[in-house]
């Protein structure tokens, strides 16, 4: 069974208000020594600490203040700030359409100058052919049953995935070498979606790299994720897309993502990879 949205938002209002008794109780502080130094009534932090009201970003630093604890109040502002988005059901998302979902994230790209994408089932969406994109999103409209629209929203990917090489932007992109091998589509799509790869990767805004199968991990293959940025991370699980912007998680989504790079082979032993997997087409 899935997690409900709100159960969800509820659950990360709790880890909130765990992480705020947490610094309460290491400062040595008790409920109303808190609250003298917050300059609220004792009523406010019972709420807060009981995930019963939602606080403020001023009252996480007052928070923090009193416990000496400066450092954390961006962890846990963003943290609260995100509650209600940290994890959406596809179902929810996609309850017109697929289109809709594709153009939602048109602003997220718009705003961002640095992508990195690791995926370890599909080809990246900015790096999708449109026959590629259409048998991919014909099985997720089959999944999820969503309405079908799959026709539009091959067309909403490929217009969003072009932001992606304007701009002077960056395109980083890192995938397993399984991914080379999934057949999505018939041989045809597969083979232009490969020779695509090919030729996107002479393109000097975009960097691909793929961890051979015969690499010694130094991390394990985890699910597909992107960061936009260094201030938003998104990861797209079966049933949901979580999205992430504590800049200690985004944090850690850019170290593992540095590790996979450095696991990753790039130019011409990643073009060996993709013809290989094209030479098993035929």
């Amino acid at each position: 069974m899935s997690i409900s949205p709100s159960s969800s938002v509820q659950a990360a209002r709790v880890a909130l208000a765990a992480r705020l008794g947490e610094l309460m109780r290491d400062a040595g502080l008790r409920g109303g020594e808190l609250s003298v130094r917050c300059g609220w009534h004792a009523a406010k932090t019972s709420r807060i600490l009981n995930a019963k009201a939602v606080p403020s970003d001023s009252d996480i630093r007052a928070w923090c203040r009193a416990c000496g604890a400066d450092d954390q109040a961006p962890d846990l502002i963003a943290s609260n700030r995100a509650a209600d988005s940290l994890y959406v059901e596809w179902r929810r998302i996609t309850r017109t359409g697929l289109r809709h979902a594709q153009e939602a994230r048109v602003p997220l790209y718009m705003r961002t100058s640095h992508f990195r994408a690791y995926s370890s089932r599909v080809i990246p969406g900015a790096l999708q052919t449109r026959g590629y994109a259409g048998a991919l999103l014909r099985m997720v409209a089959d999944v999820r049953q969503t309405p079908d629209d799959v026709a539009d929203a091959v067309d909403a990917r490929l217009a969003r995935s072009r932001v992606v090489f304007e701009g002077g932007r960056r395109f980083v992109a890192v995938i397993e070498e399984s991914v080379l091998r999934y057949r999505v589509g018939d041989e045809a799509v597969m083979a232009g979606q490969l020779g695509h790869l090919l030729t996107v990767m002479s393109v000097p805004s975009v960097s691909l790299g793929i961890i051979p199968f015969t690499a010694a991990r130094t991390v394990w293959p985890t699910e597909s994720f992107n960061v936009f940025d260094d201030r938003q991370a998104g990861a797209e699980l079966l049933s949901a897309q979580v999205t992430v912007t504590a800049p200690s998680d985004v944090a850690l989504y850019t170290q593992v993502f540095a590790r996979f790079s450095g696991l990753a082979v790039h130019g011409a032993a990643a073009r060996t990879l993709i013809t290989a997997a094209i030479d098993t087409l035929g």
